[in-house]
């Protein structure tokens, strides 16, 4: 079952060590499929290279495992919990990537220094509180999972496609695995950049009001205008 997704989400996977997202093991796609209620995930710490389509695991929003032979990515039930929240996801990525990560480690948001970050994510990128013990210790990929959908409850998932995990990684999501993937590629080059801004000057301003949402809405707002239409 769901044969092009688990090509796209095979696809998708591959994409990370690609793009520099990953080392190791250390990242995962998922990709959702909404008329069956199932997603498609990597399987748990199979390498890049070797991954195929028939190696990719069908999960369900009771978070069974549906088809396939391999224990699926060991995030499966943060991915769980994401998709049953927000129901217009069609993927997911979670990465360890090295500047977003960074940040999360530092325990701070990204702020917004310029256009290229507000040309795709609305605002600075939060970075979440860390968990507790508790629940570290029981049900941990799931309570991150929760920690991540109850920060959106009052927020705009579609604006902000991004999330750092205090002292862990990142999650980015779109309306498929390459999209989810092309956010996580914006994410680790503006965590990059501005990481870069303050060192080369500690007392940086973020971008005005005006020219983020410029650049925010004249790709995603109703009247917007960049590329072409029909594509």
């Amino acid at each position: 079952m769901l044969e092009q997704l688990k090509i796209d989400v095979c696809e998708a996977n591959k994409m990370l060590p690609e793009y520099g997202l990953v080392t190791l093991t250390w990242g995962n796609v998922s990709g959702f499929d909404k008329e069956s209620g199932c997603f498609v995930i990597k399987p748990s710490g199979v390498t890049y290279d070797a991954l195929t389509p028939q190696m990719m695991v069908v999960v369900d929003l009771q978070g069974r495992q549906v088809e396939g032979s391999l224990r699926p990515s060991s995030d499966t039930p943060t991915h769980l919990e994401l998709y049953k929240a927000f129901p217009e996801l069609g993927g997911i990525v979670h990465t360890h990537s090295a500047w977003a990560t960074s940040w999360a480690q530092a325990g701070r948001d990204i702020p917004c220094y310029g256009t290229t970050h507000a040309d795709y994510m609305y605002g600075d990128i939060p970075c979440l509180r860390g968990l507790t013990a508790e629940e570290i210790q029981n049900d941990y990929e799931k309570n991150t999972g929760l920690l991540i959908t109850d920060y959106f409850k009052t927020k705009d998932y579609k604006a902000m496609p991004a999330v750092l995990c205090k002292n862990h990684g990142v999650f980015t999501w779109g309306n498929s695995p390459k999209e989810a993937v092309q956010y996580a590629v914006v994410l680790e080059e503006v965590a990059k950049m501005a990481a870069r801004t303050e060192k080369i000057n500690p007392n940086a301003k973020r971008a005005p009001q005006p020219l983020m949402d410029k650049h925010y809405f004249r790709k995603h707002g109703a009247n917007a205008y960049y590329g072409q239409k029909n594509r």
